[in-house]
């Protein structure tokens, strides 16, 4: 950060350069360092370390006070309090709170409220103090305040992996200087313990559920920087202590396992036997009849593996339907409910998504709801009302955006389908696999142990889409793409997939920014914030996800109003994108908002999802995110009006053929690629995406051998 500050009793500001985490407006510093000179911008101080001190002036107090850092207290109560007590004002509120009362407007709730945050901020200080060393960002600061409260300090003394191990984001390398400092040993059991579940869980973010112990362990001596024998009894702990288990299939090797995963996987296996071993609930039909009279009522005439689908879909008590875009999986899907309705069965439609959920009931006719919904997840137990002791109430449940499901949600899901119904899941496997960890649809049909029909030929209605043909040539390792253009103003509107030029990531960004504000708000003519959305490859770099975001909000949002959250700026009119489920707010992992209002003094703000608001308080604030840009795999179960795809060769870690298909699969009316066709080819040629490992399938098998 460079930072203009006032050195104490002088006119003139001083430029200082270093970090000053947790630092708020008001404060007192005393700074260490050396003093230099810029070629440009002249005498800099350059800071080694800092201290904080509480400001002691009359002035001080009233800046630190008036920032917005103590909830409640707006800039003009803060002059208030301070004209009453002068400098002894922060000793009043620490010590002396009911004195507060003596202010006009505050009454004894509101001091007690404002005594309440003032404590809150001042333990968030001194973590912020104690952890500044050690490059903790604000925002983990105040996560770890959250999750271990006023003992925060204590409990990193005791165990500084604790750290690792339950906060998001802060890495082995972070725990170990604290720990060094504390006098911890590199192979400390303390270390290398919560290290070997910390390499498992860096696997499940990976996707893995699974790994093979040997792998594991040669995972933890590298990353560790431990011999492997110290790395072997490590990972014997662990599993004695049940934080990892072991599973060998037969004529396999052992594998590692976290908990969670390991029984997920299991579950799956078990209720698949259970409900195929189980009759049918569903009233008697004549399959071939039905499907006749679906396909009167749909007033085309349907394709012979379409009608296959529709009868198997009836037929079986688990069945997969996967295809691409344009083969037919919605008239399916629609012939499938028409028929369950017309029989007066109990038919239940879900998706891991919101917006997928809200495409099912448009495309069926029939309610369309999200999964966690769909179960009932209960935020005070941590866990799903609907269950295997408690299941649905239907005779056939049907999942679309089957792809997403990961482990841990289908072990939910499948628990809750009663033994006498039917579940039909639907789903694009050529698509990116599920955010979670798990490879769920996949690998049930690898397991050869469910029907499944797979779907190949675009029918008439979808053959005048360029996105449905180049999404299939990608497929199948063609790289074919439109002619290129040079500018923006060089799109046109009667087509519906283009490609524009750019150099390098300077020029890609900028060139999306132009295809913003030429093609889509002038040639398009609609709203560049709600109907269009860009999908990135990657978060980092100039034509990154985070990067874009802050361009394209200073470009379609200039509003100076704002929340201040470490580099982030939230202002009303932004779209933001939920990054965590919170089943308290009814807001899930990928659900895509517009802020409707901020409240500056407290702090909140006010997010419209599709109707339902919700307020965040700061603490929220973590798991939230821009939204003008985001990631390909965050965009999975979504569709929108108008997509715009970065695609370089800095992007090559992630140029794999399933992610720009996924990528232009949710374009439903226009898709522009801006980037380099070279990049473009890499993709489409390299099919051999990240394979992840998993034992549902080798459960599956041996479920089914008894």
């Amino acid at each position: 950060m460079i930072a203009d500050l006032r050195p104490e009793n002088a006119k003139e500001v001083v430029t200082i350069v270093g970090k000053f985490p947790g630092v708020q407006c008001g404060e007192s510093l005393r700074i260490d360092g050396i003093w230099t000179r810029h070629p440009t911008h002249g005498p800099q101080f350059k800071a080694s370390g800092f201290q904080s001190e509480l400001p002691a002036s009359v002035y001080g107090i009233r800046k630190y006070l008036g920032s917005g850092l103590v909830k409640g207290v707006s800039k003009g109560l803060a002059d208030r309090i301070v004209r009453r007590f002068g400098e002894a004002t922060l000793k009043v509120i620490s010590e002396e709170s009911a004195r507060l009362q003596e202010v006009d407007g505050i009454g004894k709730q509101r001091a007690r409220s404002i005594k309440e945050a003032w404590d809150e901020q001042s333990h968030i200080r001194d973590l912020s103090l104690f952890l500044a060393p050690y490059g903790v960002t604000p925002a983990q600061i105040v996560k770890i305040y959250k999750e271990f409260g006023f003992v925060a300090i204590d409990t990193i003394k005791e165990n500084p992996f604790r750290l690792a191990r339950e906060i998001k984001g802060i890495g082995f390398k972070s725990c170990d200087r604290i720990a060094i400092n504390m006098g911890i040993g590199n192979d400390s059991p303390k270390r290398v313990d919560a290290g070997i579940e910390f390499v498992m869980q860096e696997l499940q973010d990976e996707g893995h559920t699974a790994f093979p112990e040997s792998d594991l362990v040669d995972n933890a001596v590298e990353k560790l920087e431990i011999d492997i024998d110290t790395a072997k009894q490590g990972v014997d702990r662990v599993v004695a202590g049940s934080a990892l288990k072991r599973f060998t299939p037969p004529d396999s090797t052992t594998y590692c396992q976290l908990p969670y995963n390991f029984t997920a996987e299991e579950k799956i296996a078990r209720s698949v036997r259970r409900i195929q071993d189980n009759e049918s609930g569903l009233p008697p039909i004549k399959r071939s009849i039905a499907v006749d009279w679906a396909e009167e009522k749909a007033g085309f005439e349907f394709g012979a593996l379409q009608k296959a689908a529709i009868e198997n879909a009836l037929a079986h008590k688990i069945f997969v339907l996967t295809g691409g875009p344009g083969t037919g999986k919605t008239t399916i899907l629609r012939a499938v409910v028409n028929i369950l309705k017309a029989k007066k069965a109990r038919v239940l439609l879900a998706a891991p998504t919101g917006r997928a959920a809200q495409r099912l009931t448009e495309t069926t006719g029939a309610y369309g709801q999200t999964i966690h919904r769909l179960l009932k997840f209960d935020p005070s137990e941590g866990s799903f009302t609907v269950n295997e002791s408690k299941p649905l109430s239907a005779d056939v449940i049907i999942v679309d955006e089957a792809s997403m499901l990961d482990a841990r949600l289908a072990a939910s899901l499948f628990q809750a389908i009663p033994t006498r119904s039917h579940l039909v899941l639907v789903g694009d496997i050529d698509q990116l696999p599920s955010v979670g960890a798990g490879n769920v649809l996949k690998d049930l049909i690898a397991s050869q142990r469910i029907p499944v029909t797979r779907l190949d030929q675009v029918f008439r209605q979808s053959k005048q889409s360029s996105i449905v043909h180049y999404a299939h040539a990608i497929n199948s390792g063609q790289v074919s793409l439109p002619t290129p253009v040079d500018k923006a103003s060089e799109l046109v509107r009667n087509k519906d997939f283009q490609f524009l030029s750019a150099a390098d990531q300077a020029d890609c960004s900028q060139k999306i920014l132009d295809v913003f504000n030429v093609f889509i708000k002038r040639t398009l003519a609609i709203d560049p914030v709600n109907e269009a959305q860009v999908l990135a490859p990657m978060h980092r770099g100039d034509a990154g996800v985070g990067n874009l975001n802050a361009l394209m909000q200073d470009t379609l949002n200039p509003t100076r109003e704002s929340i201040p959250f470490g580099p982030t700026r939230y202002k009303p009119g932004d779209k933001i994108i939920q990054t965590r489920n919170n089943y308290d707010k009814g807001v899930f992992n990928g659900d895509i908002g517009v802020i409707a209002s901020i409240d500056g003094v407290n702090g909140t703000i006010e997010v419209d999802f599709d109707g339902n608001t919700v307020t965040f308080e700061k603490a929220d604030l973590l798991d939230i995110a821009l939204a003008y840009a985001v990631s390909i795999h965050k965009s999975q179960g979504s569709e929108y009006p108008v997509v715009v795809i970065p695609l370089l060769k800095a992007h090559f870690m992630m140029l794999q053929r399933n992610l720009v298909y996924t990528a232009i699969t949710r374009g439903k009316r226009k898709v522009v690629i801006v980037g380099d066709p070279a990049a473009y080819a890499m993709a489409t040629r390299n099919a051999d995406s990240k394979t992840r490992c998993t034992l549902l399938k080798e459960r599956l098998v041996l479920e089914a051998a008894g």
